[in-house]
């Protein structure tokens, strides 16, 4: 039998009667910048592989990094909408480790010195309660590229006969938002975990950062989670699920690696501190590679890279430019437009805010452009095969392609 199908569980309720479970959520964010963090070189996603490549994101002997302005102005506006700290000096560091998909043999990132610290982000759950999630630190740093193991019947490196190598999005400027460990959060943690996530991905969204796309790596959840017996203040050994990539998955993980460590503990073992793999078909997590502390990775400041000093009135104008948050304007909709909460939930859960936002204000009434959005149009984007907001963005050849609505098939501006 494979791991897959050995790993040992104990019922959910039961896990949460006999332990506190203890969450943590790292989110990596790939900001939309055009080039690089340290080069010039293009971060078009779907690129045929190692096209966008040169000297610098290929680690090649001489090659100098620049940073990206750019790239630290997003640090900066994501640092300000979690309501961090701004760091008034900080800087890079090599984190170093093998990996066959970081050239270089280390990641330029940040260690002890983030560009954005101790913030918090609020969370509204389904039943309307809110849940303050603290933000630990939020840094700079850059992607590594991407191995497809060829050969194999899972696409991991076992069992495979070759590897490809992708440098691509070696070097893409990424965002590493870290959270304060969760405690308290009980049998809503896997709920917590996703909520946080969404909020989270629609914030950035507004900021104009990131598209945010889990299903093609733009943003990734790594979870970590440990149990403590109840009543108990030290906390258990956890375990770290890397790269989920849904809401769904982040959730379903949590609530997993509950009741996986749950039974470990209660069959006398011990937890491993490691890092795991998700499967979305089977919903549970196998083992990675034991997980390394900071202090194996050899930390050090960066030599080729000056240190990143924002002045206080730049910070200050960013801070001026932030747009209204995402909650914050759909509780100010919900107001003007007079929709029920079920009915507020339903626009928003169907990617219709923007579509409706735009229709009242070319003169339709809410409960029209409501209903419009959600009967009509929906049901002709159900039997095209896609989304409501996917149907609405495509162009049309006719103009007038749905009884003369010309909103219809009216293509947003890019950022």
């Amino acid at each position: 039998m494979t791991q897959a199908t050995t790993e040992a569980t104990v019922p959910y309720e039961e896990a949460l009667a006999a332990y506190d479970p203890v969450l943590g959520l790292e989110v990596h964010v790939e900001l939309n910048t055009a080039t690089k963090m340290f080069c010039g070189c293009a971060t078009t996603f779907g690129a045929q592989p190692n096209s966008q490549v040169c000297p610098v994101c290929l680690g090649l002997p001489g090659a100098l990094p620049v940073v990206n302005e750019k790239g630290v102005e997003s640090a900066i506006r994501i640092g300000l909408a979690l309501n961090c700290e701004i760091a008034p000096w900080c800087r890079f560091a090599r984190k170093n480790y093998f990996y066959p998909d970081m050239p270089k043999n280390f990641q330029t990132s940040q260690y002890d010195e983030p560009i954005a610290f101790d913030g918090h982000l609020d969370v509204e759950l389904d039943d309307g309660t809110t849940y303050r999630v603290l933000i630990e630190r939020a840094h700079m740093e850059e992607d590594t590229g991407k191995s497809t193991h060829v050969g194999g019947a899972t696409g991991r490196i076992h069992g495979a006969t070759h590897s490809l190598v992708d440098y691509n999005r070696a070097g893409i400027p990424l965002i590493e938002i870290v959270t304060k460990p969760m405690v308290g959060a009980g049998e809503r943690a896997p709920e917590i975990a996703r909520a946080y996530v969404a909020t989270l991905r629609d914030l950035l969204a507004a900021l104009g950062v990131s598209d945010v796309r889990m299903e093609q790596g733009s943003m990734r959840c790594d979870v970590n989670l440990s149990l403590m017996p109840t009543g108990a203040d030290r906390f258990g050994t956890r375990s770290e699920t890397k790269n989920v990539n849904s809401l769904r998955s982040v959730e379903r993980a949590v609530r997993f690696e509950i009741q996986r460590h749950a039974a470990i503990l209660a069959s006398g073992g011990s937890v491993t501190q490691e890092t795991r793999h998700w499967h979305e078909d089977t919903g549970i997590t196998t083992s990675g590679r034991e997980k390394s502390d900071a202090e194996d990775y050899r930390y050090f400041p960066e030599p080729d890279l000056v240190p990143i000093a924002p002045a206080a009135d730049w910070v200050e104008r960013l801070r001026e430019s932030l747009p209204e948050p995402p909650a914050a304007r759909r509780r100010r909709l919900q107001g003007e437009w007079g929709y029920a909460d079920l009915e507020m939930r339903d626009v928003v859960n169907a990617g219709l805010l923007d579509l409706i936002e735009e229709t009242v204000a070319a003169g339709a009434s809410p409960a029209g452009a409501r209903k419009w959005w959600s009967g009509e149009i929906a049901r002709r984007a159900n039997a095209d095969g896609r989304d409501v907001p996917a149907y609405a963005a495509a162009p049309r050849r006719d103009p007038r392609p749905c009884g003369g609505v010309g909103v219809v098939g009216h293509q947003r501006p890019t950022q």
